[in-house]
């Protein structure tokens, strides 16, 4: 699959087979994912990826954004004490969060090649997940990402057309609303 295979035919899955993810394609997408740039060379992401059914269950309890039943939820988290270490204050507060979008980008793309579904969530409580996760302090998580084979076609949301959304220059002070 060439990368704008890829690009386009990425959406969000929300409804998934039960069918087991093998780690080794897991391990795949990880590797993917940590190809992405990163700020200061930083790379404090990690990726936890849940595949216990009563761990999963409970991480669903407390996170709506979470739908399908996923066989896998990757929790993408930063190591803070990294990023302190290595970048500062402006990576813990920036660099982070960028640096995981990126690699969860890349993983999401990796996992369309794969024929894998995916759907990243950030409503979930924090704090509950963490922790049903028992996550160190040190931890924070970006994200999660559900992970699975699909259940039928995603939806494919409408875009509008790339002349809307692109200024040169300057952006006007008063952009016109179309919804």
């Amino acid at each position: 699959m060439l990368l704008n295979e890829a690009i386009l035919s990425r959406h969000s899955t929300r409804s998934f087979r039960p069918d087991p993810v093998d780690r080794a394609l897991l391990f795949t997408l990880a590797d993917a994912a940590q190809q992405a740039p990163s700020a200061s060379n930083l790379q404090a992401w990690r990726f936890l990826f849940i595949t216990d059914p009563q761990l999963k269950e409970k991480v669903d309890l407390f996170s709506p954004g979470l739908s399908g039943k996923p066989p896998v939820i990757l929790v993408v988290c930063s190591d803070m004490e990294k990023a302190s270490r290595k970048g500062g204050k402006n990576s813990e507060v920036y660099g982070c969060l960028m640096d995981a979008s990126m690699a969860a980008e890349n993983l999401m793309l990796k996992a369309a090649e794969l024929g894998l579904g995916t759907c990243a969530v950030k409503s979930y409580n924090d704090t509950a997940v963490r922790k049903i996760l028992e996550l160190p302090d040190r931890y924070r998580i970006e994200m999660l990402i559900s992970i699975g084979y699909p259940d039928g076609t995603p939806r494919c949301p409408k875009r509008p057309p790339v002349e809307q959304i692109c200024y040169f220059d300057h952006i006007e002070k008063e952009e016109r609303i179309d919804e």
